[in-house]
């Protein structure tokens, strides 16, 4: 548990119930009441909300370390060495495509089953009009998921509740959190999700499979797990942030392609939304290991339609097959295209403004305990069974169509024409939304040749039990996702649009269901490429290219002027640092010299045993400056950068000379490169854990072959702004400060993550907050202004 200071690269230690700064929203109790200017250090957030847990968070350690001991090591790698990496990386890549493929299936197989033997049993009651007993049931089989999975979520692993996207997207920023990648935080995720969406809850599975993704990715990445003694030797090499990201940025894609079937529009997710550092040879590897998946999941799925996957079914894989080789549109659908974009836009907007409120007050809840966390998840499952056993007997029953494909009605678990409480050869409209699946609501929503299905009243009044339920349903202290609720909300406003464009559209009400989603998402998630795609892929229409980009581009377009999107809103909340692509205008104004304070501890070239010690116990810096001085130089000059953690390694080692002399590296017998691995969720090295004597107390470590001779520096003159963008496109945790005259100390400070933070910054420079770019927002304040000067202007002059 480290944290930076903005001069050297060091932290102050913090717990989980005290925290620096003003950057979370959700974590007011954990404030230290120090002001920036008195103390002198970064005040910016330290810890960070990791699912349902308060955690200490650090950066990654992305960039190359140059130093002789490092070199010698790659000069001695063969040509079989280079072939056995690449090799092993592709081998990674495929392994994680076929477990996160597996995954994906069979946690829909479980879904269905678990979920279709409680509609299965629910119905059976119902047609025997056993209805009081047959909702006990059915509340009592949700309240049961819903308790078994927020109890082993809040009691073995809190970072696998929600989405886990947000900390995925802050990991490959460069922000490492204990235990967010752990096989527990695996377990909890695959667990918890399945008994979490068998419960009926307006939650999704999309988000925890990226989720799940990122931790298969981790996990094979590092070879194993050493807690459980299950490692891999020949994995050794990856043990870096650099490969780790890489393998990461796969398995989330990986995990989009799992839950949607969308191999393309996984990686497309993974490029404009999950990752801030991309490259050519990145994107091979992730549509190499998303199209693994796609082979994996098209595989059993051709083994289910056997009917060995029990009542698998037609559910399961979102996979909404609603191609239509007659469909086509002309200029006068584009008016109610339009709108359906606006009407996006407006109402993804007030999703994140509404759910950002409900997080708010889930965490004063969350606090008090697991007993407290349990309990709301457990109201909110009583409430939900509430609503879906009693809202469909508000809606009258219909003839069954006679020209129906499909039985009609339909008994069990999944169908168009739920039979519910009516009579033989009629159905509830209403029971065939709120009495299924997710999926199967979605499927029924997109489906064609269904426009007489389903009332305007019945779909307004799911559109708003669907959209109150789906804010309500997030944040809960239980694996949770996003995606297939607000495509269940959007699908349900879009039919109802196209219920009212009527016969003045050539449109059927499935595609405007389609189109609906696509705008909720624009509207919520904010994305276009990666959402276009997504849909394409799901509904398997290329026709409807063209719209889709149109209501995606409107709605992002008009929801982009209240506020932003939904997974920067989550990591803003969680209080976790994460670098944005640009820099504010008021970052031009300051140089990098303006915003390093504090005290700055360096080593000499060879520095003493006990001096080492002392500095490691009384700090938790992560990056010292190795300068050497006389007479190993003429002058004091900058040699480089060393870890804390090698310096760990090098006194765990014993690596000491009794004399303050130079030692080679071919001299160099206790430690191999092995040594300096980064472990993966492991705990990490501390100094109380190494025993040293008097007498290794009083000898050397020549810090030369093993300090980074090459680290990123900047003149102390350099903007702020022009800082942060190689500091961000780089990846780095460390950025050394150097002075442009000659005569003074060859370092001047360090830059890390929370100096860019605008809290930080804002802190120490307040004058600046005036200057402070902010986006176009309309917010009611502002509209009652324009409102009323439009009114002054109107009025005639006396």
């Amino acid at each position: 548990m480290d944290e930076e200071l903005m001069a050297n690269g060091g932290e102050e230690e913090v717990t989980s119930d005290g925290g620096f700064g003003i950057r979370e929203p959700l974590l007011e109790q954990h404030r230290l009441k120090v002001h920036p200017l008195q103390s002198g250090t970064n005040m910016t957030s330290q810890v960070a909300i990791i699912g349902a847990n308060v955690c200490p968070i650090e950066s990654l350690d992305y960039e190359t370390i140059e130093n002789d001991f490092f070199k010698q090591d790659w000069r001695s790698r063969g040509r079989v060495q280079i072939y056995q990496y690449i090799v092993l990386k592709w081998t990674i890549c495929f392994l994680i495509g076929i477990v996160t493929g597996l995954v994906g299936f069979f946690n829909n197989l479980a879904v269905e089953n678990v979920a279709g033997i409680k509609f299965v049993i629910t119905s059976n009651m119902m047609l025997k009009q056993k209805y009081i007993l047959a909702f006990v049931v059915f509340a009592g089989f949700n309240f049961v998921l819903i308790l078994f999975s927020s109890l082993i979520t809040a009691s073995i692993s809190p970072a696998a509740a929600g989405s886990g996207i947000p900390e995925v997207k802050a990991y490959l920023n460069g922000v490492d959190t204990p235990g967010v990648f752990a096989p527990r935080a695996l377990f909890v995720k695959i667990v918890g999700c399945i008994g979490a969406v068998s419960s009926s809850l307006y939650v999704g599975k999309a988000g925890p499979l990226v989720h799940t993704g990122a931790c298969i990715a981790s996990i094979l990445g590092q070879g194993g797990s050493k807690k459980y003694r299950l490692t891999c030797r020949w994995i050794r090499q990856f043990k870096n942030d650099r490969d780790r990201r890489d393998f990461i940025t796969c398995g989330s894609a990986a995990g989009i392609a799992a839950a949607f079937r969308a191999p393309v529009g996984g990686v497309l997710f993974a490029l404009e939304e999950i990752s801030s550092w991309w490259r050519s040879a990145l994107l091979w590897r992730t549509f190499f290991t998303t199209a693994i998946v796609a082979v994996v999941l098209r595989a059993f799925i051709d083994l289910c339609k056997s009917g060995k996957c029990g009542l698998f079914g037609k559910g399961g894989l979102i996979m909404f097959d609603v191609t239509s080789v007659d469909t086509a549109y002309h200029l006068v659908d584009l008016p109610p295209v339009i709108l359906l974009g606006v009407i996006g836009g407006v109402l993804g907007s007030l999703y994140n403004y509404l759910l950002k409120k409900v997080l708010r007050f889930y965490s004063l809840v969350n606090e008090k305990g697991i007993i407290y966390q349990v309990l709301l998840a457990c109201t909110l499952s009583i409430c939900t069974s509430c609503c879906l056993f009693g809202l469909p007997w508000l809606a009258p029953c219909t003839a069954c169509p006679t020209d129906t494909v499909e039985v009609c009605p339909t008994i069990g678990r999944s169908g168009n024409y739920k039979k519910f409480q009516c009579s033989p050869g009629h159905y509830n409209d209403l029971a065939s939304l709120f009495f299924n699946t997710n999926d199967d609501a979605i499927r029924n929503l997109f489906s064609s040749g269904t426009d007489s299905e389903f009332h305007r009243s019945s779909i307004l009044l799911f559109f708003f039990a669907s959209y109150i339920l789906g804010v309500l349903s997030y944040g809960l202290v239980l694996p949770s996702g996003l995606f297939v609720p607000v495509i269940l909300t959007g699908a349900t406003y879009g039919r109802l649009v196209g219920m009212v464009a009527g016969s003045h559209s050539s449109l059927n009400e499935g595609l405007f269901a389609i189109l609906g989603a696509a705008s909720f998402l624009g509207g919520s998630m904010r994305m276009t490429v990666s959402l276009c795609v997504v849909m394409l892929e799901l509904t398997n229409n290329l026709l409807m290219l063209p719209l889709v980009m149109l209501v995606l581009l409107i709605s992002k377009t008009v929801a982009d002027s209240f506020n932003s999107n939904i997974y920067d809103e989550l990591v803003r909340m969680k209080g976790l640092p994460y670098l944005e692509t640009h820099a504010e205008p008021y970052m031009r104004q300051l140089t990098v010299s303006d915003v390093v304070t504090g005290p700055l501890w360096s080593f000499n070239g060879v520095e003493k045993v006990s001096n080492i010690v002392h500095v490691l116990r009384t700090t938790k810096h992560n990056g010292f400056p190795v300068i050497d001085q006389p007479p190993f130089s003429d002058s004091p000059v900058l040699f480089g950068l060393i870890l804390r953690a090698h310096l760990l390694v090098l006194l765990r080692k014993k690596v000491l000379s009794t004399t303050c002399t130079l030692i080679q590296v071919n001299e160099l017998k206790q430690v191999v490169a092995d040594d300096f691995a980064k472990p993966g969720s492991s705990r990490l090295d501390d100094i109380e854990d190494i025993e040293l004597t008097e007498e290794e107390m009083e000898m050397f470590i020549d810090l030369h072959p093993f300090t980074n001779a090459s680290p990123y520096t900047v003149v102390e003159t350099m903007s702020l702004a022009k800082a942060l963008i190689s500091f961000r496109q780089v990846g780095l945790r460390h950025m050394l400060v150097v002075p442009k005259s000659s005569g003074r100390s060859p370092v001047v400070g360090i830059l890390t993550r929370h100096d860019f933070m605008p809290e930080h910054i804002l802190g120490l420079h307040p004058y600046l907050k005036k200057s402070k770019w902010k986006r176009l927002r309309l917010r009611p304040s502002s509209l009652i202004k324009l409102f009323n000067a439009s009114q002054m202007s109107l009025r005639p002059n006396v």
